[in-house]
Order: C-alpha cells, then structure tokens, then sequence
C-alpha cells in the first residue's frame, strides 16, 4: 500500500499560490508569485533534496501539471526523478501528454485515487495542486502532510486548508528550522 504524501510550500497564513516565481499562478489576481526565494539555504535544500530523491511517483492537478510539464523535461539535471516518475494527473479536460510517464484520472477522482493508494509502488507525492487537494483531503486520503513554513503572511491567495479539513490527528514525526527562519514539519496521520 502507498502513502499519499503532500509536500508544500506555505506561508504563516496558509498561502500555497505560486511559490516558485511570479507568473507561476496569477489566478484570482495574486500578486506574490515567488514568495519563497528568499528563503533558500543550505538546510531547506538538504531537506528538499531528501523528498526529491526519494522513491516516489506524482500525483498532480491538471493546472500543476501543465505548469510542470514544459520546465522539468528541460531541467532534469535538477531533478532526474521528476521525469522517470509516474504522473498521474486528475484532469476532465486532457489525456495525454508528451511527458511521460503520464497516466490521466477523470471522473471519480478521489475513487481512482483510492486504488492507487491500494496497489504496490512508491509513495504518492503531492506538490502544489490546490483544487486536487480539497478533493482529497474531504475524503481521507492523505496520509502525510510535509510542509516547509515561511516566515511571511500575504494575506490573499489560495490556501491548504480553505474548506476547512476533516477531523484527524496527525503525529510530527520530523521538523527543524533553517537559518532563514522557514520550518520544515513532517505530519504522519496517525490510526484511529
């Protein structure tokens, strides 16, 4: 069985909207695209580096997805992972991609979603993917939650938790603050 893991960028305020760079998600009108740049160290990279070159297949939404798919090809020296890794991508809309492995989930999203989680392979990583998010987390899939905190409020933008959450406890497992003030925190769902 995989564990669905989501891995985010957030701002002491709940903000996950574009945190790569400023033209990565203008929707709703947000202005702080790349919020995070200035908060790049060594320790945040070495914590980076751990979830980028562990086993894992993605699981994306289709905007994230379609953000991701002309970079990484370009950029595996970056990260090699990201290109031999499954993506399976929620979409209503597309069903293929030259970027593969890609394999496209419509429809029941959080049923298809569920029988990943039941088939043997590596952990399902999240990144990013706001609206699959949601999907997710009103019915219980996901399993860790690893977020890298800024010390920043932006006070408008997409939000983790917009809808609210499910009621859950959670275990940190893992956490550390980098020289820049950014607080990394591994929450495993712990068993009812």
């Amino acid at each position: 069985m995989r564990n669905l893991v989501v891995l985010e960028h957030i701002s002491l305020d709940g903000v996950i909207q574009a945190p790569g760079g400023p033209e990565e998600d203008t929707s709703g009108g947000f202005a702080h695209g790349g919020w995070i740049a200035p908060y790049g160290d060594d320790i945040s990279g070495k914590f980076l580096r751990k979830q980028m070159n562990s086993p894992f297949d993605l699981l994306l939404g289709r905007k994230t997805f379609e953000i991701w798919e002309p970079y990484w090809p370009k950029h595996g020296d970056i990260w090699p992972n990201v290109n031999k890794a499954t993506k399976y991508v929620a979409s209503n809309t597309r069903t293929s991609s030259e970027w593969q492995p890609s394999v496209f989930l419509s429809g029941d999203i959080a049923g298809e979603v569920a029988k990943l989680k039941q088939q043997q392979g590596p952990d399902l990583h999240v990144w990013g993917s706001g609206e699959l998010l949601r999907t997710l987390m009103k019915h219980d899939l996901v399993d860790v939650f690893w977020l890298m905190m800024y010390p920043v409020t932006l006070g408008s933008g997409k939000r983790l938790f917009a809808d609210g959450a499910i009621p859950a406890v959670f275990k940190l497992t893992e956490s550390a603050v980098t020289p820049s003030g950014m607080i990394v925190e591994n929450y495993e769902r712990v068993a009812e």
